[in-house]
């Protein structure tokens, strides 16, 4: 099955990207409203990218097992993408490893239904809850087509630590 998402595909890969590590909404693309500067303004660029490098270390909290909490307490990664059309799409799995290169493993129960054969923008989603806040993961999403095929559908994105380990020194350098 392809989706036809290549129109798509960058914003979802950065919606992903922010949605496991950062803001709940992607940023929204300006590139098409606004007329290109005459020439680069290099005396503005340098402090919001300087900014934007420097992140502070997550909060201190508590590591491991969140099972014995309800489900809306726990901290979680949120995985998002979308499609602008979609041919033969019959579901959506999320796979999440503990490396870039790492072993990955389905983590959701159930398939996430696809919208079939569409023309329209889908928008998907899948929340994680089954974390250790204080660990790094990473996730690809792989579709599933009508007649049984699975492919790979998102690149792998890194999700960073929520916490840190109370106690923990908060000068580790930010991933």
């Amino acid at each position: 099955m392809r989706v036809a998402a290549v129109t798509v595909l960058a914003a979802s890969v950065l919606a992903l990207l922010t949605a496991c590590g950062g803001p709940t909404e992607p940023p929204a693309s300006t590139e098409a409203a606004k007329p290109a500067p005459a020439a680069p303004a290099p005396a503005k660029t340098p402090a919001p990218e300087n900014a934007m490098t420097a992140k502070a270390p997550p909060p201190e909290g508590d590591c491991g097992d969140q099972s014995a909490l309800a489900p809306d307490q726990r901290i979680a990664n949120t995985a998002r993408w979308s499609t602008a059309s979609e041919q033969d799409s019959f579901a959506f799995d999320v796979y999440r490893g503990d490396s870039e290169k790492g072993d990955f493993t389905k983590i959701n129960k159930d398939p996430i239904l696809g919208a079939g054969t569409s023309d329209e923008t889908h928008k998907y989603e899948y929340r994680d809850d089954t974390i250790d806040p204080c660990k790094d993961y990473w996730y690809y999403v792989e579709s599933i087509s009508t007649k049984g095929t699975h492919e790979k559908f998102t690149p792998t994105f890194h999700a960073p630590a929520k916490r840190r380990a109370r106690g923990s020194s908060g000068d580790a350098p930010a991933h």
